[in-house]
């Protein structure tokens, strides 16, 4: 999901935005401060996709419109940047330390699918990418917000001389992120049962990374790469000899950069047609 909501962004503006991070530590934080008020588990995680939401569209407008035609160094000096003010003001603003979550244990078990122990947040992870990847797909091909995004991808100059008011679609694609970002950070504290300043920092760097596999700018393309080095990661896991497993990321990375020197482009580049 993060690098559905990172190729999302990428496709229309050409931003790589490692402060997608950062939206999703803000969800969790959302969670955490609805749960202490005394807020339902369910609209508690409702709160956290929300206020990711909300920083993703002021994250828009506060530092990344006024970058916008920029070069692609530029913008990603300015992403690292706000990413590290967000983590400084997560470390003294809340606290440098993780904070408790606690959900329902319905929520965070297993169940038994044919003989298989199966977790619920991982099933849960999979359908709502899934379905995520499926809505926005339909949202991109069949609304005029969508085709209007879609023409940005290929050419955002030209969507602005046509009268289309660029900021909104631009807009619209950062709520889109930031609404991934907050499902993700809904699904990773399920899973972690805390929240941190630096609890959005590996999970996006690994986003880039299976953007990059799948084709930077191809929503299907993200998923595949996400899903692909998950399998990977997982397979290291459960067969690699004990003397390997401290080896295991660098084993993972070294995968990825074999498939790319086999296809430069990912696995399902952009300019394929998956292009949003």
């Amino acid at each position: 999901m993060l690098a559905l909501g990172l190729a999302i962004v990428f496709s229309i503006v050409r931003l790589i935005n490692f402060a997608h991070g950062e939206i999703m530590t803000f969800g969790g934080y959302g969670v955490f401060l609805a749960m202490s008020l005394g807020y339902p588990p369910v609209a508690a995680l409702m709160i956290g996709i929300g206020a990711s939401v909300v920083m993703a569209l002021a994250m828009e407008r506060s530092a990344f419109r006024a970058m916008r035609g920029a070069d692609v160094v530029s913008l990603l000096i300015t992403s690292f940047a706000v990413s590290e003010i967000l983590k400084v003001f997560f470390q003294n603003g809340i606290s440098p330390r993780p904070v408790p979550i606690s959900f329902p244990a319905s929520w965070t078990g297993t169940y038994q699918l044919g003989g298989l122990t199966v977790g619920v947040v991982p099933t849960v992870s999979i359908l709502v990418t899934i379905t995520a990847l499926t809505v926005l797909t339909l949202i991109l091909r069949r609304t005029a917000t969508g085709m209007a995004m879609r023409a940005a991808a290929e050419d955002f100059e030209m969507l602005q001389l046509l009268g289309v008011k660029a900021n909104r679609v631009v807009a619209v694609a950062f709520a889109l992120s930031g609404l991934l970002a907050g499902a993700a950070a809904v699904l990773w504290t399920a899973q972690r049962g805390s929240v941190d300043p630096m609890m959005g920092f590996f999970p996006v760097l690994k986003a880039f990374i299976a953007s990059v596999l799948g084709g930077l700018g191809s929503l299907g393309g993200a998923v595949l790469g996400g899903f692909v080095i998950g399998a990977i990661e997982v397979m290291a896991q459960a067969f690699l000899p004990d003397f390997l497993a401290p080896y295991r990321d660098a084993i993972v990375l070294s995968s990825v950069i074999a498939v790319l020197l086999i296809r430069p482009d990912g696995l399902l580049p952009a300019n394929s047609g998956s292009r949003s």
